[in-house]
């Protein structure tokens, strides 16, 4: 085993080396059933209570494929651009699983639902990388395993482990890219920018949560290096189950540091399982990694093959949605925004509400300004998500046509949308119940502006020499008297009405 300190400068890896990447993704859909019984698909629960003989293994109980499940693999399979197979089965994967009761995983072999793929990976300086996907299969996932008595969490050192078989046989896509090659020192952020991109384009088709922190999606990253003059890949390490995006992008750096320090050493890299450490950031050696002949499969004689019309197919092409890179190039062209502003606007989790306000009347710029900067801090005040605010994309919108017909000032503005995350009602109710509306009235600002010029005689005497910039003192002055609820450029021009400047 390589100590964690010999790590090879990451400058120097790429000197020596060239990284090959290879990518497994897996999908819990978010189907209302299991993929071969019909026990319920739920997060969470107290422990084996979402279970039935088939999803136990019990003898004499049989399986049936969820219908739903295939109508997402091929959805699934048709947004990552592959060919769609016009037959295939399922297959038994034999291999020791403590979380798995059959103690085998019915899965896709040689015959997957969808394969021959790609997905284009913008990255944060806009150079597009093409990731191409080997295949796209359908399974069925493992329970759950709590090792008891340990300091990690993990079998060794515990006293005893407890199983939970609520998640097996959620039904599971897995996606596999082809080898990632070229990307050089921008390996680990290709590899981040690509689970990224997936997990929108997953999100947009509505066939899973992709929740990473409850692992409903799951990244395996394999790694490998190749000399500069090789004509080979190298030895790959697989670090199973990383869970966040920047934990991506950590394990696929680390490992690259890591191996290149085992090859220089004269050492040769095990190819095996690893597993991610959060809080340092490095890997650690998990099993041997077996190859395809040690799993045993062949064909489930128990569920008959797949064979979707070439129609289904069709129909189901209709049904995607817009795909999140068509989306960006549309968002940034209608809206005029750079390259970071769209970042930006895109990182902030906030572009369907942003967009649901555009169309409810608000210029784009305004919906930005009000979902990324204010809403946000205030979401952030309360420790919740942007989008669980109690406030919706057409009550910002009214919010900004208060503010653009002059009835509200942006001061003003703020906090009608603070009475509405309060629960006081519609902004309208909020700017009657609060009195919060623009005082427009030429007498009530007048009374205000010389009451503010009789306080400050020097100030007046200095803007009827001239001095109109001075102007300002007196214009804030009246919005503290009138509690903001002054039209600040209509008291600029009644003060230099009053003294002969205007």
């Amino acid at each position: 085993m390589t100590a964690v300190a010999d790590l090879m400068d990451y400058d120097e890896v790429l000197e020596r080396f060239d990284p090959v990447l290879g990518l497994e993704v897996h999908v819990e859909l978010n189907t209302n059933t299991k993929m071969f019984c019909g026990c319920a698909n739920l997060f969470g629960g107290e422990p084996n209570t979402h279970v039935c003989p088939t999803c136990l293994g019990l003898p004499g109980s049989l399986p049936a494929v969820n219908g739903k499940a295939v109508e997402s693999a091929i959805r699934i399979g048709l947004a990552l651009n592959c060919e769609i197979a016009s037959w295939c089965r399922f297959a038994r994967k034999n291999y020791f699983y403590p979380d798995m009761p059959k103690n085998f995983q019915t899965s896709q072999y040689d015959e997957p639902i969808a394969f021959n793929g790609y997905l284009d990976v913008t990255l944060d300086d806009g150079e597009v990388v093409r990731v191409e996907i080997e295949r796209a299969h359908m399974e069925e996932d493992t329970g759950k395993s709590l090792h008891v008595g340990g300091a990690t969490g993990r079998i060794h050192g515990a006293e005893h482990s407890l199983l939970d078989y609520n998640r097996a046989g959620v039904p599971l896509i897995e996606i596999v890219t082809k080898p990632i090659v070229g990307t050089g020192a921008r390996a680990p952020e290709v590899a981040r920018a690509y689970v990224s991109a997936l997990r929108d384009l997953l999100l947009a088709l509505g066939v899973s949560d992709v929740r990473m922190d409850q692992g409903s999606l799951r990244c395996d990253a394999n790694v490998s290096l190749m000399a500069k003059d090789a004509t080979e890949f190298g030895t790959r390490t697989e670090t199973k189950n990383v869970n966040s995006l920047r934990s991506v992008e950590r394990a696929v750096r680390y490992e690259m540091t890591r191996q290149a320090a085992v090859l220089a050493d004269g050492g040769k890299v095990t190819q095996e399982t690893r597993h991610f450490q959060e809080a340092d950031g490095t890997t650690s050696p998990g099993r041997t990694k077996e190859t395809a002949e040690d799993y045993r499969y062949f064909p489930e004689p128990d569920l008959v093959p797949i064979a979707p019309p070439a129609e289904w197919v069709g129909q189901l092409r209709g049904t995607l949605p817009e795909m999140p890179a068509a989306r960006r190039q549309r968002i940034q062209a209608e809206w005029g925004l750079t390259a970071e502003e769209l970042r930006d606007l895109f990182n902030s989790g906030a572009v369907d509400h942003v967009e649901a306000t555009v169309a409810a009347g608000a210029k784009p710029g305004d919906a930005r300004g009000w979902w990324i900067n204010f809403l946000a801090q205030e979401a952030n005040s309360r420790e919740v998500e942007l989008t669980a605010l109690p406030i919706t994309p057409g009550q910002v919108a009214r919010v900004i046509e208060l503010v653009s017909t002059g009835e509200l000032t942006n001061k003003l503005a703020r906090e009608v949308v603070k009475g509405v995350l309060a629960g006081e009602g519609e902004p309208d109710e909020v700017v009657e119940k609060r009195g919060l509306k623009v005082v427009s009235d030429d007498s009530a600002l007048l009374a205000a502006v010389d009451e503010a010029l009789a306080a400050q005689p020097d100030i007046a005497d200095k803007i009827r020499g001239g001095k109109v910039q001075a102007a300002g003192a007196i214009v804030g002055a009246v919005m503290k008297a009138t509690k903001g609820q002054a039209d600040a450029k209509r008291v600029r021009e009644l003060i230099l009405e009053r003294v002969g400047q205007g």
